[in-house]
């Protein structure tokens, strides 16, 4: 493949590609001197790498961008993502419904869609053929070609396998090949990937994908040991990100934050075991603490958000649940920092509201329960991002591309990447 500039060295330039489109996408390289500087390359071939990725529909470049008033020496040119550049599909299923959306690269959302079902989702062929259904509509709407497509799923997801771990509250057998089975929707919906290839599917747990999010787009960035604690629809599910990798151990399944027990008398969870922050700080916990009954036709995790924010200073009774909930996650919190030692955390669903609602007492509640003060050095921030699993699930099927983005050079075929009507 030729690239203007770095015709010398061919090897050298696509290299570069790679690194190049990753700053780009992360908002780290908003023009081209940033670019050069950050790759530590000449001001020719970061344009010449810049022009390659423009040429691949990647990204704009502004020539002409008039420059800061003030500036010394000549305006450098600004990057950014092309607007009618390819996509991601990325969808997220959970007990009450799903949600589909068009990510572009940054982390933008180009368009989206969700669905209550008002009840478990059914077997997963079931589930996810409306998902896939969504997704096709989406891209004959935006007539982008799609680059991959990523699922984020309230299950542990194995590694190499892409087969759902115990997913407790979506009622699939364990071991469900859920990769496997949201790929051969896809197809059946006709969704196809660069120059009508098979779309390559991608599937993670949910709390992994949103920490993946935040890391590269939220409230995360430039962490090196970033530690998400979060609701989900149903149960608390926790993420590791190390380095900027997610750590999942030996086989996809590590960080089953979830299922830390902070109180062994406690309520009995669908692991086995008692008292875990799955079942003791959810949504579910704080509505039943609180004295309220879910209504049924609206997800339960919006119930108690709405009800924590809105009737926090007005009811005691809602204080009483979140100052209870608030002293179990801090338990739960203690015992992870003692274990992993992060830099930051993030909270995320139920718990980013119960940090909003008392911060001072999660943060004492984390204090008093770790050795050295390393509780309560460690800063506890929300979640920046309100899609953050979709992002997130976006991320696993943008991925390949920012490694290699000349993977896409077939993506100009006639129509075969979008969706077929």
């Amino acid at each position: 493949m030729h690239m203007p500039g770095i015709a010398t060295r061919p090897d050298r330039g696509r290299s570069l590609l790679g690194p190049a489109l990753s700053l780009i996408h992360a908002g780290r390289a908003p023009t081209r001197s940033a670019l050069t500087a950050a790759l530590g390359v000449t001001r020719a071939t970061a344009g010449a790498v810049a022009a390659e990725l423009q040429a691949l529909g990647l990204i704009g470049v502004d020539t002409a961008p008039g420059g800061a008033a003030g500036a010394l020496g000549r305006p450098s040119h600004r990057l950014m993502i092309d607007p009618d550049g390819p996509v991601a599909l990325a969808a997220q299923i959970h007990p009450d419904g799903f949600q589909v959306a068009l990510v572009g690269l940054g982390g933008q959302i180009a368009a989206q869609l969700s669905a209550e079902l008002g009840g478990a989702p059914g077997a997963p062929e079931r589930a996810l053929a409306p998902v896939a259904e969504a997704g096709a509509r989406l891209l004959r709407s935006s007539g982008r070609a799609c680059v991959a497509a990523g699922l984020a799923v309230p299950s542990a997801v194995a590694e190499p396998e892409g087969t759902a771990v115990s997913p407790l509250y979506v009622d699939w057998p364990t071991g469900t090949p859920i990769r496997d089975i949201f790929a051969r929707q896809v197809a059946r919906a006709g969704i196809t990937g660069p120059g009508g290839a098979a779309l390559r599917c991608w599937a993670a747990n949910d709390i992994n994908a949103a920490a993946l999010a935040e890391h590269r787009h939220g409230a995360g960035r430039d962490a090196g040991h970033l530690l998400v604690i979060a609701t989900g629809h149903r149960g608390v599910g926790g993420a590791l990100v190390v380095g900027g990798a997610l750590y999942t151990g030996s086989t996809g399944l590590g960080m089953e934050a979830g299922h830390v027990s902070v109180d062994p008398a406690g309520r009995p969870c669908r692991c086995g075991s008692r008292g875990c922050l799955d079942v003791e700080t959810d949504a579910l916990s704080f509505m039943d603490a609180a004295g309220r009954v879910p209504s049924p036709g609206t997800a339960v995790l919006a119930q108690a958000i709405a009800i924590l924010r809105g009737e926090y200073a007005a009811d005691p009774a809602v204080r009483a649940a979140a100052a209870s909930l608030t002293e179990r996650l801090g338990l739960g919190l203690a015992g992870l920092i003692n274990v992993l030692n992060p830099d930051r955390i993030l909270l995320g669903g139920l718990h980013r509201y119960l940090l909003e609602a008392d911060p001072a007492r999660l943060g004492a509640a984390v204090a008093k329960r770790s050795p050295w003060g390393r509780g309560a050095a460690v800063p506890l921030l929300p979640c920046a991002l309100d899609d953050g699993g979709l992002i997130g699930a976006a991320e696993l099927a943008w991925q390949p591309v920012l490694e290699d983005p000349a993977i896409l050079v077939s993506s100009t075929a006639p129509a075969g990447s979008r969706a077929r009507s």
